[in-house]
């Protein structure tokens, strides 16, 4: 798979610097790329191995044009170009449709002719699979849910009854949309399992990693709107909501009836309690813990960076004696407001 730098150039909307001929067969790292890649720069911790890359071109913003000794690709966003770029080289599966001698479907189920169900994939009675939809091989999908347009489900995909889910989604092998949610009532001690009535309700465009789970809603649908990106191991639980094109980076754990808001980012690991929200454009940072509803756009963070041990030995000591301090503190500054003042 070959282009040249002209038709990426056009297929990215970046200026051409160098040869608009040249071939390009595949992408690399600024320090492993060979003369016939392209390499990009999007973060200034790289760009010292920009004046010695033995890559074809580059795609860079301009301040970074004067040091770069190949053709390169100037954008505004080189990280969006590469994104684009990338996407172009990236191997596809071969268009199929039909039903695979091995895969069951049930006669009450409704397989878009343009479909493909995988071997060992299991269609249940009621389900729906639109035009162009790949269900790869050991996948299930229960019973009256129904697959949009151009979804692809790779493999050992579990959607549970009722659920739906959007066009051109994409969801990675291992994840399970619609088992239970964690709900019990307890009773003298003993835990009575509280029926999941609700759906998992998916839009357009959704990206859902490997082996993430997406529960089921105890009484109303959990929602993941459209462009929605999860990462690997995300846990989403019962009833939550999570607005149009949010992203969570892995293990992301969010409890039951919490809303995340429009373009919201979680870095990995982050824990968000539950019955919470998020507003708009909230950007959590790695391993935070969320306990409080953060209304307001911006950045937050939590938790403490990793030190040396030593250093966090320390540390750990003190931060154990703070609330000694504190008391001996509140008891001093009491002392020195009941002395008269001599001044």
């Amino acid at each position: 798979m070959s282009f040249t730098l002209a038709e990426l150039a056009q297929a990215t909307g970046a200026q051409l610097h160098g040869d608009p001929g040249l071939v390009l067969d595949g992408v690399g790292t600024l320090s492993g790329a060979g003369p016939q890649q392209i390499s990009f720069l999007s973060n200034s911790h790289y760009r010292h191995q920009l004046g010695e890359t033995r890559a074809g071109a580059v795609i860079l913003s301009a301040d970074d044009v004067a040091a770069c000794p190949v053709a390169c690709l100037i954008a505004r966003n080189p990280h969006l170009a590469y994104a684009k770029v990338a996407a172009l080289y990236e191997p596809r599966p071969a268009r199929r449709q039909g039903v695979h001698p091995r895969a069951c479907v049930d006669p009450a189920a409704e397989v878009h002719a343009s479909a493909w169900i995988g071997p060992l994939a299991v269609i249940e009675a009621g389900a729906q699979i639109g035009a162009g939809a790949d269900i790869g091989p050991g996948c299930v999908v229960g019973e009256r849910s129904s697959i949009g347009e151009d979804t692809r489900l790779v493999a050992n995909v579990t959607v549970m009854h009722d659920c739906v889910i959007g066009r051109r989604v994409l969801v990675q092998p291992g994840a399970v949309i619609g088992a239970d949610g964690f709900g019990f009532a307890n009773d003298a001690g003993a835990w009575v399992k509280i029926a999941q009535l609700g759906r998992v309700v998916i839009g357009d465009d959704v990206e859902i990693g490997a082996n993430t789970a997406v529960d089921r809603g105890a009484l109303e649908d959990t929602v993941i709107e459209d462009g929605v990106k999860l990462d690997n191991l995300i846990q989403i639980a019962h009833n939550v909501h999570i607005g149009a094109h949010s992203a969570m980076a892995g293990c992301v754990g969010i409890a039951g009836s919490s809303t995340v808001g429009r373009y919201c980012t979680l870095g990995g690991g982050v824990g968000l309690a539950g019955h919470l929200s998020l507003g708009d454009n909230v950007h959590v940072t790695g391993m935070s813990l969320v306990t409080k509803s953060l209304p307001e756009p911006g950045v937050y963070s939590s938790g403490l960076a990793v030190e040396p041990s030593r250093i966090w030995n320390r540390i750990s000591a003190r931060l154990r004696r703070l609330d000694e301090l504190f008391r001996r503190l509140s008891a001093l500054e009491k002392r020195l407001g009941a002395a008269p003042d001599k001044t």
